[in-house]
């Protein structure tokens, strides 16, 4: 499932190059870039750069935190921490392209010396106990089976009394999705929770739930907005530059699995 999860992502192509050509069309100077310029793109989950920052407000972070970002992708909310916090981020993806790419962007935005990324197994992570000060995971659970795995490894490698910020896409009431999504071309790959499994899982994993938020409505107000942007042709940098042409269908699925509330977005603030 790991190959077909990273081939699903773009795991045989040059993403940098990819969204470089894309940043260009769009009249973007990869010389003079910020990380603003690339949140369309980089920040690789719905609501984006604004969801990023509602669940880094959570965590109690200083320049002195030591976050780790669980399914870090091309790195968006690794750099947003950084730069909006000061701290130290690494992150690890199951997709080496994700990795080499973000490492590329976080040049282009210097920020190389505050964050780091690499290819590693989010159910089998490659770091000592309690390691961090906090940890983020952004829509990554859905590409993994093995959730009892992924919380318990979070709380792991986390230090006593850490904040875990989880932002997952989770199965809804309305049904089975429309695929294509984001996330999974079909439903092989594809592994949602439910409402009702969440907080078990993580609570047995170690954590408590501090906080809970459904940003349902407001996801499809964002998915529905960008929807409309894609069908106009409007110049822009989109998750597009590195899904490919299928990604205009991704995103009406998108509008669809909201509307119908097949899917729910929901985020959980949980304490080691």
């Amino acid at each position: 499932m790991a190959d077909d999860v990273e081939s699903h992502y773009g795991g045989d192509g040059d993403l940098a190059n990819a969204i470089a050509e894309s940043l260009r069309r769009a009249g973007k100077d990869i010389e003079t870039l910020t990380t603003a310029d690339l949140g369309t793109v980089d920040e690789f989950h719905i609501r984006g750069r604004k969801a990023t920052l509602e669940l880094a407000q959570m965590l109690n972070l200083s320049p002195a935190s030591h976050v780790l970002d669980i399914g870090s992708g091309l790195g968006g909310p690794a750099r947003t921490l950084a730069e909006t916090y000061g701290c130290r981020v690494t992150g690890i993806d199951l997709t080496q392209a994700f990795c080499e790419a973000a490492t590329t962007l976080s040049d282009w935005v210097h920020l190389s010396d505050r964050v780091s990324f690499q290819q590693g197994d989010a159910t089998d992570l490659p770091f000592a106990d309690a390691a961090f000060d906090a940890a983020i995971t952004i829509h990554a659970g859905m590409n993994i089976p093995a959730k009892e795995r992924l919380y318990a490894e979070a709380r792991r490698v986390l230090k006593p009394g850490a904040r875990f910020a989880v932002y997952d896409i989770l199965q809804g009431e309305g049904g089975e999705l429309f695929y294509p999504v984001p996330w999974a071309s079909e439903p092989a790959i594809s592994h949602l929770a439910t409402l009702v499994a969440m907080p078990p899982l993580l609570e047995e994993a170690g954590f408590r739930i501090v906080d809970m938020r459904d940003s349902t409505e407001e996801s499809q107000r964002w998915f529905e907005a960008m929807a409309v942007r894609l069908e106009r042709a409007v110049p822009a940098v989109t998750f597009q530059a590195f899904l490919g042409h299928d990604f205009p269908l991704m995103a009406r699925n998108q509008v669809r699995n909201l509307q119908d509330r097949r899917i729910r977005t929901v985020s959980y603030i949980c304490k080691a």
